[in-house]
């Protein structure tokens, strides 16, 4: 019988993601699945403790083997912002849009575009946590690119890639991604419980 686990989002375009990556091992099931509509805080300052914190939430109220994760773009010209604001760097309405825009801004007059996309995931299993990253350097563009992917994939470069993730299209960003990264350490960590 295949395995289930609980994705712990209610965003739409992660947990496709997520299902893309995983193909067939595991039968994710996400937050609507087990009729849970609360929105669980982020309260943490970090993106360990974000993810942390949902995964904690779904283990708690329902009893499910769960992951979470919480990711953030992490701009070296600006200490690491937006980091754990991510989502929110241009207020509280989860705007993408406005988001690259005051970070495009920020960067107006700064020559070091070097960044990085940080995925943390928090499984919870039979009430254990254990973590894991994935991690994709790259520099931000002077302006966005390209029409796939989410939140700030227009003005991210990978290095080593001439696109950016929203130039390249989804099946190539899943196989490179962050979360890609961090869902591959998840993976082999179930493959191996499995044996």
């Amino acid at each position: 019988m295949k395995r289930k686990l609980v994705f712990a989002t209610n965003n739409v375009h992660k947990l496709e993601e997520i299902k893309a990556i995983l193909k067939d091992e595991i039968e994710i099931l996400s937050l609507a699945d087990i009729n849970c509509h609360a929105d669980i805080p982020e309260t943490a300052d970090t993106l360990e403790g974000n993810a942390r914190l949902k995964s904690e939430y779904v283990y708690a109220h329902y009893g499910l083997d769960c992951f979470a994760d919480d990711t953030g773009l992490e701009v070296e010209a600006l200490n690491g912002a937006p980091g754990v604001f991510s989502a929110r760097y241009a207020g509280e309405g989860h705007d993408a849009q406005a988001n690259m825009k005051r970070l495009l801004k920020e960067m107006e007059e700064k020559n070091n575009r070097k960044a990085q996309f940080r995925t943390v995931i928090s499984l919870i299993e039979k009430g254990e946590e254990k973590q894991f990253e994935g991690v994709v350097k790259g520099t931000i563009t002077r302006e966005k690119r390209g029409e796939d992917g989410f939140g700030y994939d227009p003005v991210f470069q990978p290095d080593g890639c001439k696109q950016t993730f929203a130039e390249m299209g989804n099946e190539m960003k899943n196989k490179i991604s962050h979360r890609a990264r961090a869902v591959e350490a998840l993976c082999q960590y179930l493959s191996q419980k499995k044996q």
